[in-house]
């Protein structure tokens, strides 16, 4: 089974590593004549550096690897991709448009879209440009939160390790979650991870430095996440009426004041989980939470984690004993 990998300049090597390596223990399992044979290709067939300094070899240029693959992974580069030459974009959809099933990691996912291959379809991307690819590609339903996204033929996965959950959905589809489930064993990581990109993403982007309506909510709810921010009390604080402070809402930050009020808890608990040892009861009072339970359930709407399985997973990494969530990690 032929799976060809394209790899343009500058790219996260995880992502390239962790799906061979994934691949690599499916064949060391399933033995000679079930193996996976994989080719990384590049624009120019010759050595490049990768993101990080190291510098990685390929297996041949697009103008060598023209036979058809089975499956077509495309990486992506650390950052936003630039358009790739005519050449490229005539090789992807050539191979994708040959294969069973093609699809990208990461800001791979870019890439795909430029060449047209993503049109009409469900994708992810890293979280940090979802939005981007979001708009960039409106034809492209986005799915910001997934740590990868199968629509038919088509995959996607979110940021550099994401890279490594989509190996697996590719060797479960393939061969049974009995191997998926032994490779995650042997690379001692979760089958299936639990939550989405949410809990490794900031919730809320960067507070704004302006002064109109909408500015004055925002501090003020950072400011003051204890007190009542209840609509009334919030159309007080930005002078306008109810009706059109959620307007300003919608429009601005497309979501409505209370869900908004909502995120901004989350993110200072996420804060106070990652910096503090705090008891999760006094988190949830300095983050506005009426209780601990309200808390709990914001975090699993939200992130998709319990505070609990947050702090442990976020807090520290001084002594790498995460023996809580050990068989969680091989059994999920």
């Amino acid at each position: 089974m032929r799976i060809t990998i394209f790899a343009p300049g500058k790219v996260h090597l995880l992502e390239i590593a962790g799906v061979r390596d994934a691949l690599f223990e499916a064949n060391c399992k399933m033995g000679p004549g079930h193996s996976y044979r994989v080719l990384l290709v590049t624009e120019q067939g010759i050595a490049e550096e990768s993101a990080s300094g190291v510098t990685f070899v390929p297996d041949a240029g697009i103008a060598d690897a023209i036979q058809a693959c089975d499956t077509l992974i495309v990486v992506g580069p650390y950052g936003l991709p630039t358009r790739p030459s005519d050449d490229v974009i005539g090789w992807l959809r050539k191979q994708a448009l040959s294969s069973r099933r093609y699809g990208s990691t990461c800001t791979g996912a870019f890439l795909l879209a430029q060449a047209g291959l993503l049109s009409g379809r469900r994708a992810t991307t890293h979280w940090q440009y979802a939005e981007r690819l979001a708009n960039d590609f409106p034809d492209i339903r986005v799915e910001p939160d997934r740590i990868f996204v199968r629509d038919g033929p088509v995959f996607s996965s979110a940021g550099v390790t994401a890279a490594i959950d989509l190996a697996f959905s590719l060797i479960e589809e393939d061969h049974g979650r009995a191997l998926a489930l032994w490779v995650a064993r042997r690379l001692v990581v979760f089958l299936k991870r639990p939550g989405g990109q949410s809990q490794f993403s900031e919730a809320l982007t960067s507070q704004g430095a302006g002064t109109g309506p909408i500015d004055r909510v925002r501090l003020h709810i950072l400011e003051s996440p204890r007190a009542n921010l209840g609509l009334e009390a919030l159309s007080d604080v930005a002078s306008v009426s109810p009706r059109h402070l959620s307007r300003l809402f919608r429009a601005e930050l497309g979501m409505n004041p209370a869900a908004y009020v909502e995120l901004t808890r989350v993110d200072m608990a996420r804060h106070l989980l990652e910096n503090s040892s705090a008891p999760i009861k006094a988190i949830a009072h300095a983050a506005g939470f009426g209780s601990t339970t309200t808390l709990r359930r914001a975090f699993l709407r939200i992130i998709g984690v319990t505070p609990v399985d947050y702090r442990q997973r976020f807090q520290t990494t001084e002594s790498g004993d995460t023996r809580a969530d050990e068989s969680d990690s091989v059994l999920s």
